[in-house]
């Protein structure tokens, strides 16, 4: 009797749609982090708190699913994320208000760095799975990865830091939604691409946080 591979195992466990759910689910939670210590950060009220944690969750794979006219949205497919969301909300105001908590702009950047690597490979293996050409596959897993911080970045009344910050940000997605492609052409398990791509965008993230990587800015006069 042969002997079970047990990749094939894992393929079985790990199917195309529910790899997605779950990458997208985690991405979530690292967006709604980093949206959640942005507006403590910015002393916003609840009503705040919650619009910022669901824009930054949410706002990146809604313009995706808008642009690729993917539907049901995943926050209408999966609503008990809402109840979530304002529990969340609710709570995290409770916490700063019983104690000190004042979190930084450095600490954000590291949960916003994991989910910027889970939604550029989640987006871009959503694209895929609709026949997109690599190249239009990429750029939605890029959209899926950086808009929510954009729409973070705006409703806090900031130059969204994508574009202003010079430390790669978006170009990070853009790399690892191009290893999602390179495992699809090579035919591996959608879980591998998914892992693949959301690996090297954190990675590529974290160096550029770590050594303060800077991409060419304008001179000074």
């Amino acid at each position: 009797m042969p002997l079970a591979n047990p990749l094939q195992n894992v393929d079985t466990l790990l199917n195309l749609s529910t790899a997605q759910t779950v990458i997208e689910a985690a991405a979530i939670l690292a967006f709604a982090a980093s949206g959640l210590m942005e507006a403590e950060r910015k002393k916003l009220d609840l009503v705040g708190v919650c619009m910022v944690m669901g824009l930054t969750a949410f706002g990146g794979g809604t313009l995706r699913d808008v642009l690729l006219d993917r539907r049901p949205f995943f926050w209408v497919e999966h609503s008990n994320w809402l109840w979530a969301f304002l529990a969340l909300g609710c709570v995290s105001m409770l916490i700063v208000r019983s104690r000190y908590f004042d979190p930084t702009e450095r600490a954000m950047q590291w949960p916003d760095a994991v989910g910027l690597g889970l939604f550029a490979a989640s987006g871009t293996q959503i694209a895929l799975a609709a026949s997109m050409p690599a190249i239009v596959a990429v750029l939605m897993g890029t959209i899926s990865a950086a808009f929510g911080g954009v729409l973070r970045d705006i409703v806090c009344n900031e130059v969204p830091r994508v574009f202003s910050s010079h430390r790669p940000y978006a170009i990070c997605a853009f790399v690892g939604a191009w290893c999602v492609v390179l495992a699809d052409q090579f035919n591996a398990a959608d879980w591998l691409g998914l892992i693949a791509g959301a690996a090297v965008t954190f990675v590529l993230r974290a160096l550029a946080l770590t050594f303060d990587w800077r991409l060419p800015g304008w001179r000074n006069p």
